[in-house]
């Protein structure tokens, strides 16, 4: 159970001034701590931090990433010992540095940089509203929460779309012991850091599946920010349109294949940053599931439905219940295209 969650994201952008400005509005606060540098950094509650820095600062890791956006993801290790077995396994066969901060840094197997540092979190506590249905009272004679501004409290999860996925789960699974905890014909494998329960940290999209902006190339996709519930996902994104930003394409939506309610908003610091609340909650007794049609594991609804959800999917998947996954070789089932 070593690695917990993510400990940083850093981005490597254009135009760090908008970039930050983005952010702001976004709900991130800046780090006053921060000590040397001028690179805006952000801290969120649970510890977690936001790093900007230009594409050509030289002391953004080097990767074969394509585009801005996230360019290094650091992960969190629960203990020194855990820290030092995992670096001892990674440095076998790779360079692995370890700097100032005591973050261990090294590049996978499929591209992307990442690092490892010894991370205990705040403790975060949230308290989202009861909810009334016809015939269950569970709020009386009390509104909801009214809200100004979205603040996410934790990093949930980061979005790669890579060329050869099956690769880069089997590195995350072999090298860094993640959990599969599901799997999209042709579009993506979701990974969970042993120590999370979250449903997945990671999501490794197929770069070649048939749907918009898949190019073939190494990118960034998103990164998804928890906040408490849907009162407050939506808050924050009406703060963004008012600000200017431009709307999420889906709108509001919820995923079928982690529950998980979601906003996308286009970033300037490259790929979208997501507002999400209530996802799956997951542990090593949680059975991964095999969605041969990646439509309708994608969403359960959206807002904004696009001219391919007018049908709605086919429902279909299975359970990995004996840890085998089927190749993904043949064409996914649906298409965005």
């Amino acid at each position: 159970m070593a690695i917990i969650g993510i400990e940083r994201l850093v981005y490597g952008v254009a135009d760090v001034a908008e970039s930050a400005r983005f952010f702001n509005d976004f709900g991130l606060v800046r780090d006053v701590d921060q000590t040397g540098g001028d690179e805006p950094r952000y801290v969120l509650p649970d510890g977690s931090r936001v790093v900007l820095r230009r594409r050509d600062d030289a002391s953004l890791a080097r990767s074969r990433i394509v585009g801005d956006g996230v360019h290094e993801v650091i992960w969190g290790v629960r203990d020194a010992a855990s820290f030092e077995r995992l670096c001892r396994g990674l440095s076998t066969d790779r360079e692995v540095t370890v700097d100032d901060e005591g973050i261990a840094r090294f590049e996978t197997d499929f591209g992307v940089p990442m690092g490892l540092r010894i991370f205990v979190p705040y403790p975060i506590r949230t308290a989202p509203d009861p909810l009334n249905s016809p015939g269950n009272v569970n709020r009386l004679n009390q509104h909801r929460k009214w809200r100004l501004r979205a603040k996410p409290r934790t990093i949930a999860h980061v979005v790669f779309a890579c060329p050869d996925y099956e690769a880069g789960d089997a590195f995350m699974r072999e090298r860094l012991e993640f959990r599969l905890s599901d799997a999209q014909r042709g579009f993506g494998r979701y990974l969970r850091a042993p120590g999370s329960t979250a449903h997945h940290n990671l999501l490794l999209l197929n770069a070649n599946a048939p749907v918009p902006d898949m190019d073939g190339q190494l990118k960034f996709h998103h990164a998804n920010f928890g906040v408490e519930d849907i009162d407050e996902i939506m808050v924050g994104a009406n703060y963004m349109a008012r600000k200017g930003w431009k709307d999420s394409h889906w709108g509001l939506g919820r995923h079928r294949i982690d529950s998980a309610l979601f906003y996308y908003v286009p970033s300037p610091a490259g790929g979208e940053a997501e507002y999400g609340a209530d996802q799956d909650a997951a542990d090593d007794n949680w059975v991964p599931r095999y969605w041969t049609n990646p439509l309708f594991g994608f969403a359960h609804f959206v807002s904004n439905m696009p001219p391919f959800f007018l049908d709605e999917p086919d429902w279909s998947f299975h359970y990995i219940t004996d840890g085998s996954i089927p190749s993904d070789a043949e064409t996914p089932a649906a298409s965005h295209a």
